[in-house]
């Protein structure tokens, strides 16, 4: 009989030379020294397309990166076959440290977190200023994410042919934030696409919206060599059909392999939950607010009764409105989305 625990010796364990599993295994991971740089362009059932100096290649994640999630947007090092030939296929080894992170949760008390993009500089945040009419709170939602993660929010209003961007643009004002407002005539002779295209030069921009405010529409007249599906509004519920089902990362015309830009058009989403923002974080997005938070009790909220902002405000050393804003967009984060 084999004996077990604290009696086991030598001879109770046999291994048979030359067998898989004989190998004692090690903590030591191989370094990779010779992996390619890459740039994860799209990420679809495991497997990654990826952009290796100027060739496109396919890859799937490394057995040894465990759990450690690889997304658009990510710088990575890859090893094995690079020649990017169909039915060839690479391993990820290695994801650089991201310069940002872009999350959402699926709802506020959702507590998984999902990475939409890594490495933007900036957020398009995209709505349509009728059918569908413009969604203020999810707007909102997406200027505290992108500010949580250190990207600048550029809004991307569309349809002005059907209603005014006036009242909409009263209402972002106070927060200084950059815009451009198209129109569908514009969209179509290529007029949208070139001032969009303005704020995007030398940028790494994720695009986000919910369905049917042209989002993907507008990212096909910016490279149109890579049209995407594209929905159509429904006439009664003003819901788009969602058609961007994974993110994906698309240089600027005359820009790849160069510093000229690049867009991510992202899947459209009916919801920005934001159960992983740090109130505390979003103060850091108005800079001329930040020093009246010096006498304010210690983890103040910024929204209570409290806080030194008020008088500080008060006193003039800023804008009232830009208080204002920035306590909306605070209580975004205790609000859902349809309240």
């Amino acid at each position: 009989m084999r004996r077990y625990g604290k009696h086991t010796d030598e001879e109770d364990i046999r291994v048979r030379p030359g067998r898989k599993g004989s190998r004692p295994r090690t903590s030591i991971r191989p370094k990779h020294e010779d992996a390619s740089d890459g740039f994860v362009l799209t990420v679809d059932r495991g497997r990654l397309t990826c952009l290796v100096e100027d060739r496109i290649i396919t890859a799937m994640k490394a057995r040894e990166l465990g759990r450690k999630a690889v997304v658009v947007g990510d710088h990575v090092g890859i090893v094995g076959d690079l020649s990017g030939d169909k039915d060839t296929l690479a391993r990820i080894v290695r994801v650089e440290k991201r310069a940002s992170v872009l999350r959402r949760t699926a709802d506020d008390d959702d507590p998984y977190e999902r990475v939409v993009v890594a490495n933007a500089d900036q957020l398009a945040i995209v709505t349509a200023l009728a059918d569908p009419p413009p969604r203020p709170r999810l707007i909102d939602r997406c200027l505290v994410a992108a500010y949580d993660a250190g990207l600048e929010p550029l809004l991307v209003l569309t349809k002005s042919d059907l209603a005014s961007a006036e009242t909409l643009l009263e209402t972002y004002e106070p927060l200084g934030v950059p815009f451009v407002v198209t129109n569908r005539e514009e969209l179509r002779d290529g007029a949208a696409a070139d001032r969009v295209r303005e704020r995007l030069n030398g940028r790494i921009t994720a695009f986000v919206g919910h369905s049917g405010v042209g989002k993907t529409t507008l990212v096909n007249a910016l490279v149109p060599e890579r049209q995407r599906a594209t929905g159509v509004v429904n006439a009664v519920t003003g819901r788009g059909r969602h058609t961007t089902t994974s993110a994906l990362a698309l240089p600027l015309p005359g820009s790849e392999g160069s510093d000229g830009g690049w867009v991510i058009d992202t899947p459209g989403v009916r919801s920005f939950g934001l159960h992983h923002v740090d109130p505390s974080r979003v103060i850091n997005a108005f800079p001329d607010l930040v020093p009246g938070t010096a006498e304010c009790p210690r983890a103040c909220s910024h929204d209570e009764k409290d806080c030194a902002l008020d008088a500080w405000v008060a006193e003039g050393h800023a804008d009232p409105a830009r208080l204002f804003s920035l306590r909306r967009l605070l209580a975004t984060r205790e609000r859902r989305e349809g309240d």
